[in-house]
């Protein structure tokens, strides 16, 4: 059973290494965002209006630090406190220190069933300065749909769907079960905001943010190709969200999917489904897997290929009566 959640966007993520020049660099000119002057051992980032979206601190792990989850207001966030704590998650009140810290008006923190440390919030800070791109970008697509998405690593899914799906109401977009079981969830339009995969692993897998000019994208893969080592997936689409995008090695050896074109759904209508075509209509090629398993993934797209799966085609009236075709050739 699903719950109606107060959670609408992911907000912003921490993450704790001790590589803070790496992270520096990495953040800003590849990615793009724009540095924010913090003291000490932390670096934050900026991606749009708000004050900070990204932060790295220096401390042992090259993980994740904290997961911010956003909501409405001071009520959804003590309705959301209260559940949790009925059905038996400790609940940390945070700090007015630490809600500084991270920028908000006030927040909770708790872990779910695995250990993951995550964060709600309301109230979000807005900076005073217009958002400044560290190398010239068209700028992120966060506003209502938030900061992107992430993909977690985790032993086993099983466990922790009633925690995601029936107390926090994450709800499902699509999932697949073989050769291991894989969930995207969705808070808000964007296809999806989280995802586990239960590849006996723990640990944050990637994060993904979105640009507004596949150029971008582009350009960034360009850039990334500089490094030896730094691609980690070759430029590619997926079939699921349509987002086109590459990977890129992170200073803390997790991804950042760097990306374009996103689909926005209407989580009112949506229905959840299981998905048999694999991750990706073409590329992605998994760079840092060993060859039997990369192979595996490329007879994946080439049968999706073989059998015309694709994204649907935007309206247009004037190519459908062109084509004498519809506008979508993939199932959803």
């Amino acid at each position: 059973m699903e719950t109606a959640s107060e959670i609408n966007a992911l907000g912003y993520i921490g993450i704790q290494s001790q590589r803070l020049e790496d992270w520096s660099g990495f953040a800003t000119r590849l990615l793009g965002m724009q540095p924010v002057d913090r003291g000490g051992g932390t670096r934050a980032f900026r991606m749009d209006d708000r004050k900070q979206r990204l932060v790295v601190s220096d401390r042992d792990g090259d993980d994740a630090g904290f997961f911010g989850w956003e909501v409405t207001d001071a009520a959804a966030l003590e309705r959301l406190a209260a559940r949790l704590e009925r059905h038996g998650t400790a609940v940390h009140r945070g700090t007015r220190q630490l809600a500084d810290e991270r920028h908000v008006a006030d927040l909770i923190s708790f872990r779910d069933p695995a250990g993951n440390p995550l964060e709600v919030f309301h109230g979000p800070a807005i900076a005073d300065t217009p958002f400044a791109p560290a190398r010239p970008i068209s700028g992120f697509k966060t506003g209502p749909l938030g900061m992107g998405h992430v993909v977690l690593n985790v032993e086993d899914v099983e466990p922790l769907l009633p925690f995601y799906r029936d107390l926090l109401g994450f709800r499902v977009s699509d999932y697949g079960l073989t050769p291991y079981k894989l969930y995207f969830f969705h808070v808000n339009g964007r296809h999806h905001s989280f995802a586990m995969v239960g590849s006996g692993r723990r640990g944050l897998h990637h994060f993904m943010v979105e640009l507004y000019s596949l150029d971008d994208v582009g350009q960034g893969y360009d850039l990334a190709q500089l490094d030896e080592g730094r691609v980690a997936f070759t430029l590619g689409r997926h079939t699921n969200d349509f987002v086109t995008s590459f990977y890129a090695t992170t200073p803390s050896g997790f991804f950042v999917e760097y990306g374009w074109g996103g689909r926005v759904i209407d989580p009112a209508t949506w229905q959840p489904h299981e998905t048999f075509d694999g991750p990706s209509f073409w590329g992605h090629d998994r760079l840092y897997m060993e060859p039997e398993s990369r192979a595996r993934l490329r007879e994946m797209r080439l049968s999706a290929a073989a059998r015309g799966v694709r994204a649907p085609v935007p309206d247009c009236p004037w190519l459908d009566a062109v084509t004498g075709r519809g506008t979508s050739v993939q199932k959803t």
